[in-house]
């Protein structure tokens, strides 16, 4: 198992979320997030004066599949999150050690 974070515009949400769901992938958990990379933020201007929003907002994917999902769930985001601007975001893949369903105690990919 693995687990695959994805830091994406806003924006992007939706598109990546109806390729995911068309693909299989039912369990996810989307959360509002700031933050910047090697860009260090949006740079932009306004009424002639320029500014810069340090951290911008984004936002987290965060799945847990099993291994052999992992390439395609890439894939489809890179698809439908990539504008080509700075900023589009990062996809993250870990280990995951274990996973338990709390209701009945499963372990392991049955849980997913």
């Amino acid at each position: 198992m693995k687990r695959v974070e994805c830091i994406i515009r806003p924006a992007k949400l939706e598109q990546v979320k109806i390729a995911l769901s068309e693909m299989g992938v039912t369990g996810m958990t989307v959360s509002d997030v700031r933050g910047s990379g090697r860009h260090g933020g949006q740079r932009g201007s306004y009424l002639g004066e320029d500014y810069v929003i340090e951290l911008p907002a984004k936002i987290k994917i965060e799945m847990v599949v099993p291994d052999e999902e992992v390439e395609p769930i890439i894939d489809t985001v890179l698809l439908h999150a990539h504008t080509g601007e700075t900023g589009d975001g990062k996809i993250f893949v870990l280990p995951m050690e274990e996973a338990v369903r709390i209701r009945t105690d499963e372990r392991g990919e049955e849980v997913l």
